[in-house]
């Protein structure tokens, strides 16, 4: 690093981060440009692969929902048809 100080060498990198490009100048010791770059892009199979399983993750989300909610009916219903034969055996 302290020959490209000597020299006042720009030299360019890549941030782990974001993938921008960055042009540094060591002896100024300053990022004199940046360029962001844009993040690559699948394929079209890919995008369809990706929505295929967003759908199925929706679909098993809404049928456990849907049997949850099956589940707490009955258990309601079950409740009410108890305290019902309660109220008959007390009268």
């Amino acid at each position: 690093m302290d020959k490209q100080k000597k020299k006042g060498e720009v030299f360019q990198l890549s941030c782990p981060c974001c993938h921008s490009l960055l042009w540094i100048d060591p002896v100024m010791e300053k990022v004199m440009q940046f360029e962001k770059q844009a993040k690559p892009k699948g394929s079209l199979e890919d995008l369809l692969l990706k929505e295929k399983r967003k759908k199925q993750e929706f679909e098993r989300k809404f049928e456990a929902t849907a049997e949850l909610e099956k589940k707490r009916r009955e258990k309601a219903q079950n409740r009410f048809k108890k305290a019902l034969t309660q109220v008959k055996t007390e009268d």
